[in-house]
């Protein structure tokens, strides 16, 4: 089965597995630039989400972390945003979603439900050394994707 795993947000970490269990992680930005829209983030990742459709030859399930508490107002509303694009997206496409809880992914990786980025991080290079994991939103991708894989 063909997995997207997402971490949401300006800098979307993504893991995907593809044929013969191989797989691939990234970070894709949708920050803004001064000459953006506002919009221009979310139109930004629904090309992207269509795009990844194509290139993994039909994405069969997305799992995603699911935040109920953010630091700041700009990351709540980029994190709404991004998620009311997805959750229609896949409703329309009929691809299953589901959110998993940010302390249980944490636990999963190390053991710590409040685990901080670095020792994210340093667990998934130890468990993906093969992995360019470039920073903590590859790092939680990759972690949704072992954690849904162990299910």
């Amino acid at each position: 089965m063909k997995i997207l795993a997402l971490d949401l947000g300006s800098k979307t970490g993504w893991a995907l597995n593809g044929t013969f269990d191989s797989l691939t992680c990234g970070t894709e930005s949708f920050q803004n630039n001064r000459f953006s829209g506002g919009g221009m983030r979310f139109l930004k990742f629904k090309k992207w989400l269509e795009d990844m459709q194509v290139i993994s030859g039909g994405i069969e399930a997305i799992y995603f972390e699911e935040v109920r508490r953010h630091v700041g107002t700009t990351a709540a509303h980029v994190y709404g945003g991004l998620l009311a694009i997805l959750t229609s997206w896949c409703e329309e496409n009929k691809i299953p979603y589901e959110g998993i809880p940010v302390g249980t992914i944490k636990k999963h990786a190390t053991g710590k439900g409040n685990s901080g980025k670095d020792i994210m991080i340093q667990a998934a290079k130890e468990k993906w050394p093969f992995q360019d994991v470039i920073d903590d939103n590859c790092a939680d991708a990759l972690w949704i994707m072992d954690l849904v894989k162990t299910k």
